[in-house]
């Protein structure tokens, strides 16, 4: 099972805090590892005290939990002290996994849950070793040192959160809108959300977004993913929250909605092409890379158009020496691909990946000598992708593993089908080996 780790305080109602994060990784299939730093006395109407742990004792429980498993990713939520927070830098930079910090400083009940001196060790020590930052109006307005009033405020805070290299998702809820409207900030771009805006998100739901957030990268999904897929959960989490006692509604950590669960849906799409785009960057020989980039394409059950088959947005090059992933799976991102395997898909629905290669010499050779059935397109010029492969499987009545063709951008390329990118993979590794 994959773990994450979440270094936050402990609430004693349940509902924010340590509690909620291990409840929301469990409900998303990740094992919650914790490390307390901080043990409050609240209830759902008040905050009457904070007990900081020890900075040794913080350290102490980093170094048990990394000793004994391997961490996918790392959330911080309460660390209350710009002491805790450096000791918490201070064993973070020197591990590579991507850490989300969630900069709590006040409660939703309105209380303190921070010293003054946490917003430097923020901004000068976990920031710049950060993936994603994920303040709210308030916390945005503390890192940013500006007030937010609109759009173009909340724009130009990110930029300024952002600009030692973290990701910024700043949360709309204390916005004064219609709908809520969160800015993620990426890579000098932004994309942005908008949700209607639902009865007030109640005790825990920072904590909740930020390890729905930290599970999904635990599990290899790209921060834009992890933080679209995180943010349709929160809106079900605060749509079904509940009483515990006479103050805030606690949010619902559990919640499971039904497209995440099954293996045709877009979330497992996307999931599964995360995954085998790092496999990809990790084991394939830069030679078999197309001078115009390599593509794994996934199509949803029964898709309909390209708009329902997902690649690698910007695909997959060679950079310094190394393979990169240039952008995130993405849908209506595979192009010419996505011609080819909704083609596929009429003839044989369960052939639903694909995947572009510059061939060897003998690559076509080793697919006929390990039992697959490679062919040539016969694609002349500008001749229509999906009309090629229509008249290409009616030639040899049927789909075959593995196509070579032309075109001008990338010279003589060859296909690989499957049924999902592991089978694509597996076909792969048997011509490498």
């Amino acid at each position: 099972m994959k773990t994450a780790l979440t270094v936050a305080g402990s609430d004693s109602i349940g509902g924010a805090g340590i509690q909620a994060d291990v409840k929301a990784m469990a409900s998303l299939g990740v094992h919650a590892a914790t490390v307390v730093t901080a043990v409050t006395v609240q209830n759902t109407k008040e905050v009457t005290g904070i007990h900081p742990i020890p900075e040794e004792t913080v350290k102490e429980q980093l170094e048990a939990v990394f000793r004994d498993c391997r961490v996918e990713a790392v959330k911080t939520g309460m660390l209350y002290s710009a002491d805790i927070a450096e000791t918490v830098a201070d064993f973070l930079e020197d591990h590579e996994m991507p850490l989300i910090v969630d900069p709590v400083m006040v409660a939703t009940v309105g209380d303190p849950l921070s010293k003054d001196d946490l917003k430097r060790a923020l901004k000068n020590s976990l920031l710049p070793i950060c993936e994603l930052v994920t303040p709210n109006k308030y916390e945005a307005e503390v890192l940013s040192g500006m007030k937010i009033r609109n759009e173009d405020d909340a724009m130009l805070a990110c930029e300024i959160i952002g600009k030692q290299g973290s990701s910024v998702l700043l949360k709309g809820g204390h916005m004064d809108s219609k709908n809520i409207t969160d800015y993620l900030y990426l890579s000098s771009e932004f994309t942005i959300m908008s949700k209607p805006r639902l009865n007030k998100a109640g005790h825990g739901s920072g904590c909740i977004l930020s390890s729905f957030i930290t599970a999904n990268l635990a599990k290899g999904l790209d921060i834009v993913n992890s933080v679209l897929n995180s943010r349709d959960m929160i809106q079900q989490s605060i749509e079904t929250q509940y009483a515990v006692g006479r103050g805030e509604l606690i949010v619902n950590p559990t919640v499971s909605a039904p497209r995440f669960s099954s293996s045709t849906d877009r979330f497992d799409v996307l999931d599964a092409l995360d995954a085998a785009a790092s496999l990809i960057a990790e084991r394939l020989p830069h030679g078999l890379v197309p001078k115009n980039g390599l593509n794994i394409a996934y199509a949803m059950n029964n898709a309909a158009g390209p708009e329902d088959v997902a690649a690698i947005d910007r695909k997959i090059t060679v950079k310094n020496g190394l393979l990169v992933k240039n952008g995130p799976a993405k849908f209506g991102s595979a192009g010419h691909l996505s011609y080819i395997l909704l083609e596929v898909m009429k003839e044989d629905p369960s052939i639903r990946c694909i995947i572009n290669i510059y061939p060897a010499d003998d690559t076509m050779d080793l697919l006929e000598e390990i039992g697959l059935n490679a062919v040539q397109s016969g694609r002349k010029g500008n001749s229509l992708w999906g009309t090629a492969t229509r008249y290409l499987i009616e030639r040899i009545g049927g789909v075959p593993d593995a196509i070579s063709d032309t075109d001008q951008k990338n010279g003589r390329t060859i296909k690989i089908l499957g049924k999902d990118p592991s089978d694509v993979l597996s076909k792969l590794d048997s011509i490498l080996n």
